[in-house]
């Protein structure tokens, strides 16, 4: 009998012999949204800041907090994502996780995923671009997808980047949340399967230093005791800001023209979901005349990989995506890490299969869910939260 791993490479020789041309599509889609709510109010009490203040200035309202950690929520968008594809997890290939903040280094996030999907017949890793991880993850399981390695790739987004914060230091403190988004990736047999058509990724690394978070990971002092705990971030918004947009504007116009397309052919425009005033000035630059932009900035703020595909699942269940546009996914962040994808989208906008996958229930409050942070972070905050 022939084993699973040796009809993988068969398929991919076969494929190459006959010279056939595969394409790849989404065709399913799940997220995980924390039910921990953290309004600006309640931030306000433990942070120095205000509901004006944080919205004026990044759009955000309010932001979901973590009770668990990055491969729970993983696997819980990937269950939806693979029961919309109408797959069974030991159906996918391959699992690629974009994340920063991993639950274990050694294993990966990715293997602890693999367990709890049951994909039993799947390789798994990590993969860490920031806030651009998904768009780079994305492209590889295009590349496997297309190339006949594997048939089917499951790709994740998620975050717990509330475990990463300092909560005494407001610019960076009120602009995070947790989350996670999957979606699938397979032959694209029709047009109405939809297409991923090119991808325009990179990084800057002259501009490491704008968004940075030194000595964390084999560049500590292990043997200092509060190293870890005092995690301090350098953030420097006007430039992240600058950078951000042109990057972004740049790696979209590429990833249109590389399609073919022109920018009058986009309907739907989903960029990363950092700020508010980010995506209105790369809307001003970029200049999509007929698309529409998915903003979910002030529902989630900033989920780093998570922040595309969970906003791409709600603009489907919310209706802002009719089924069969063109769109463009766009994103930046640490390293200068920036990417851009653009793809048809496919007709089907219902899932096949549906998962009743959820959190565990918390028994708790969203401050709860960092309590020990405040209380090492910011202890004169105590006795407001």
């Amino acid at each position: 009998s022939i084993s699973y791993k040796d009809l993988k490479v068969i398929n991919s020789l076969e494929s190459s012999k006959s010279g056939e041309i595969l394409k790849s599509a989404i065709t399913g889609w799940g997220k995980c949204t924390p039910d921990n709510i953290m309004t600006n109010d309640d931030l306000s009490k433990f942070v120095d800041t205000s509901d004006e203040w944080i919205q004026q200035r990044t759009g955000v309202k309010e932001r979901r907090f973590s009770h668990v950690n990055t491969s729970d929520m993983a696997e819980i968008a990937g269950k939806h994502a693979i029961a919309c594809a109408g797959l069974n997890p030991e159906d996918i290939d391959v699992v690629i996780l974009a994340t920063c903040t991993p639950d274990s280094i050694v294993p990966s996030a990715a293997a602890h995923v693999q367990k709890r999907l049951g994909a039993v017949n799947a390789s798994v890793y990590d993969i860490n671009a920031a806030c651009a991880g998904f768009l780079y993850a994305l492209e590889q399981g295009k590349a496997f997808v297309e190339s006949n390695l594997y048939k089917r790739a499951l790709v994740i987004g998620a975050e717990h980047i509330t475990w990463l914060l300092d909560w005494s230091d407001r610019n960076t403190a009120v602009l995070f949340g947790d989350g996670a988004g999957a979606v699938v990736i397979e032959e694209s047999k029709s047009e109405s399967d939809g297409e991923i058509y090119s991808f325009s990724n990179g990084l800057s690394s002259d501009n490491l230093e704008i968004l940075e978070i030194p000595n964390f990971g084999s560049a500590m002092d292990r043997f200092k005791t509060d190293e870890a705990a005092r995690v301090r971030w350098t953030f420097d918004g006007q430039e992240i800001f600058k950078s951000g947009v042109r990057a972004m504007a740049q790696a979209s116009a590429e990833a249109i023209e590389k399609s073919g397309l022109s920018k009058d052919d986009v309907d739907i425009f989903i960029p990363h979901q950092a700020n508010i005033r980010i995506v209105e000035a790369l809307e001003k630059k970029l200049g999509l005349p007929n698309a529409t932009t998915i903003k979910k900035v002030h529902r989630y703020g900033n989920t780093s990989a998570a922040s595309i595909p969970t906003a791409f699942v709600d603009a489907l269940e919310e209706g802002e995506i009719k089924g069969g546009e063109i769109a463009v996914f766009t994103a930046v962040g640490a390293g200068l890490a920036w990417g851009a994808c653009a793809v048809r989208l496919g007709d089907r906008v219902t899932p096949i299969n549906k998962s009743d996958a959820k959190l565990p229930d918390f028994d708790g409050t969203a401050t709860d869910t960092i309590k020990k942070a405040i209380e090492y972070q910011v202890p004169d905050k105590l006795d407001k939260i």
